[in-house]
This record gives C-alpha cells, structure tokens and sequence, in this order.
C-alpha cells in the first residue's frame, strides 16, 4: 500500500512551484534588464528579458492581490506600487534609467528581505497586519 499526499498538501506543493518558478523567471529577468540598462547595452539585445520581468511582475501581483487584497494597503504592496511609479518614470526622463533602475533594485531587497515588521506594516491601519497564510516561494 502505498501513501499518498493528500489533495490539499500536492495543491500546496504546485502553487509553491508555480510561484517558485514565476519569482525565479522575474530575477532572471531582472537581472538582463537591469544590466541591459545600467551598461547601456542596444534595447533590443535585452528586450526580452524585460518582457519576461514584465510579464512575470504583474503575474506576482495578481498572485498577491487575488491571495489577499490587504497586500496592497501592507507596505510590500505599497513599495511594489511605488516600483512601478519609478518604473513609469523610464517614459518622462529615460536619461535617468540606470539611477531608477538602481531604486527599483534597492526597493526590491527591502520588500523581500526587510523585516516582517516593515512587510506587514498596513498603511492604513498604522500597525502590522497580518492576512490569509501566504505561499512562500
């Protein structure tokens, strides 16, 4: 006889890949973008690479916001917004793509890396809320 994982444990495992493997396609991405940029290397020769941030990006959030929509009001989701304000900025002053691309980077370490404290603190309600169990990945 054999042992199985039970339904809810095999979903957890595939969602925690799904998003293992989106996060993992959003730093490759990054990081040929972001070289791309800050070595004013020719758009086209790492196009694609911000496609795959692009793309990759908004499938995160989408993830984040449909998990829990107090992600958005949580600093991780308000840094993340105040990423693509800065990333909006490419249009109006493309001059400065390196520094913004460098702000984004560094906001990036602080949304992934910085304390739970910081993470979880909610804008709104001026403490730390803590929502529905998050898939790590």
């Amino acid at each position: 006889m054999s042992m199985t994982n039970p339904p809810s444990e095999r979903f957890f495992r595939i969602q925690r890949m799904a998003k293992t493997t989106l996060r993992a396609l959003h730093i490759l991405g990054v990081a040929g973008a972001g070289g791309g940029i800050l070595l004013q290397v020719p758009d086209e020769q790492w196009r694609i690479y911000w496609i795959m941030t692009m793309v990759s990006g908004v499938l995160l959030m989408a993830w984040e916001v449909l998990r829990d929509w107090t992600w958005l009001i949580q600093m991780k989701g308000v840094l993340t917004i105040a990423k693509l304000l800065i990333l909006m900025c490419f249009i109006i002053l493309p001059e400065y793509k390196p520094a913004l691309v460098t702000m984004i980077i560094l906001l990036s370490v602080v949304v992934t890396h910085g304390p739970s404290s910081l993470r979880h603190y909610s804008i709104i309600h001026g403490r730390q809320i803590h929502g529905k169990d998050e898939i790590k990945g």
